[in-house]
């Protein structure tokens, strides 16, 4: 996009005045569906993209995960949506996943007007999602490999969709999907309205954008936007031996709903999942090496509360909405700030609150420090609670419980059948004592690197550090060693992140 050809950068500094979507002058069908799911004020990437796009420009959105973007553009597609007209809207997204929670989301905006939307991806049958779409649809969302197919053999009569959003770009091009994306364009009419949404804007994105958009209106959430207000965030410094007693040891002692624990590798989710269900919590691990139907029953077990805790990996967990995360832990710290903002982004939605916990070495203090300057988050340094604390706690927590449970009438026939061998105070005594055998804590007593300890650590590297970057003295870094340790060279784009080895960002491996 050249400067002449693209407005100014717009930026959200105040989100604090009051607005609710009358203004935008929806529909009245579209209106009393957001007020049914509750809509009341825009989010800040709906308040400047509604607006634009239903000027029938073409827009680059730049935000992060839950900041609304399915709204934003979802609601003026809809707007001018004719119900007799065919397909009139391609929303491409990079996973299968993310596809169904696009289509039920705008689904769920277009209801009362009657507008159908079918999702399209492999492993599903052609003949089934072709029948859908010629019963009269009007919105395709797809993954690109099975579009591209669909549009190389002509299977659909007439494709001329007016509008066409490329949802989680970076994310398609994370997992080989650009070369499929430029050619999916050559298939669509030239007369179109464009619209692209990524939370991050790399060199191949920004290219795709100046070769696909005209002139193009960017929106971007200001670095004030990036962090929702209603996430706590917390960290704590740890030995690396000491990662899985830390995780169990907050589990056992936060008041947790629904939990997505994030690894960096495959084969640590399998590792990590199989731990927390051998120590007794509800955990299935999601990563992209796992079968689609593996997939789906765990997304399914996380919706209806069969799972209480998803161990994943980024690109797994991307794109995946599950009401009610109360918790997201970073089993390691992520790479960079944008994967940081995606992970905690996961909890903390429609007005609830959040927390989000990051365990870090100090040799990984550095890195966590990069990450709170870039992002400009707070983060505050706790640590983890002793075998003590976490059973003071869950004994305060059972008398509370006692004091409040209800008296069934079947108690006294229980207590007077009871009293023939014991008196009140010994069958209390046996009851309290019995349910206390389940209040078992795990792990060691004291988990964390103590604070005089740590105070010491960081002392030494930060004089370390003094001695390596004075002048004469050796050379900083050594070969092609990786900084997080093994063998590689330190330019993550031809990592796996998951796990797997060798994929480049621009192409390789790929999954629709």
């Amino acid at each position: 996009m050249s400067q002449e050809n693209s407005t100014t950068q717009q930026a959200v500094e105040d989100t604090t005045i009051p607005s609710t979507f009358d203004k935008f002058n929806l529909k009245k069908p579209i209106m009393q569906a957001l007020h049914f799911a509750g809509f009341k004020t825009p989010s800040p990437i709906q308040e400047m993209a509604i607006p634009v796009i239903m000027e029938g420009r073409d827009v680059v959105g730049q935000a992060h995960t839950g900041t609304g973007k399915t709204a934003a553009f979802g609601l003026p597609i809809l707007n001018k949506m004719d119900i007799n007209g065919g397909v009139q809207a391609l929303i491409i997204t990079p996973t299968r996943e993310l596809a169904n929670q696009v289509s039920d989301e705008i689904f769920k905006y277009g209801k009362k007007l009657g507008v159908r939307t079918v999702t399209v991806y492999g492993g599903s049958s052609y003949s089934r999602q072709l029948g859908l779409i010629e019963r009269g649809a009007q919105i395709i969302v797809a993954t690109p490999g099975r579009m591209l197919d669909i549009l190389k053999r002509n299977m659909i009569k007439d494709f001329t969709p007016s509008t066409v959003i490329l949802d989680e770009a970076d994310e398609m091009l994370d997992m080989g999907f650009l070369d499929d994306i430029n050619e999916i364009f050559s298939y669509l009419p030239s007369e179109r309205q464009t619209l692209l949404f990524s939370a991050t804007m790399p060199m191949p994105i920004k290219k795709l954008a100046e070769r696909i958009l005209v002139n193009p209106e960017f929106i971007s959430i200001t670095k004030s936007e990036t962090t929702n207000q209603d996430i706590a965030q917390q960290y704590y410094v740890i030995d690396e031996k000491e990662r899985d007693d830390a995780i169990i040891r907050l589990l056992d002692s936060e008041d947790t709903d629904k939990v997505v624990v994030f690894c960096r590798t495959k084969r640590e989710v399998d590792r990590l999942s199989n731990v927390l269900s051998a120590v007794g919590y509800s955990a299935k691990g999601l990563h992209g090496d796992m079968e689609q139907r593996q997939r789906e029953s765990v997304i399914r077990g996380a919706k209806t509360d069969a799972i209480d805790i998803l161990v994943a990996t980024d690109v797994a967990a991307r794109g995946i909405h599950i009401d009610n995360i109360s918790h997201v832990f970073n089993y390691h710290i992520p790479f960079d700030p944008e994967s940081y903002v995606h992970r905690i982004g996961r909890t903390g939605r429609a007005g609830n609150k959040g927390m989000a916990i990051t365990l870090v070495t100090p040799l990984e203090f550095k890195e966590l420090q990069r990450i709170r300057s870039k992002v400009g988050t707070t983060m505050v340094h706790a640590y983890i609670p002793s075998k003590h604390d976490v059973k003071k706690a869950h004994l305060d927590k059972f008398i509370s419980d006692i004091a409040n449970q209800k008296i069934y009438d079947e108690a006294h026939e229980v207590l007077e059948s009871l009293m023939q061998d014991m008196d009140q105070a010994q069958i209390a005594y046996k009851l309290i004592s019995m349910l206390l055998d389940n209040q078992t804590i795990k792990g060691p007593t004291n988990i964390g690197i103590a604070p005089q300890r740590l105070e010491k650590i960081l002392e030494s590297l930060e004089r370390n550090k003094g001695r390596n970057s004075g002048g004469g003295g050796r050379n900083r870094y050594r070969g092609n060693r990786s900084r997080n340790g093994g063998g590689g060279g330190g330019y993550r784009g031809n990592r796996d992140r998951n796990g797997g080895g060798g994929r480049n960002r621009s192409g390789g491996t790929r999954r629709d």
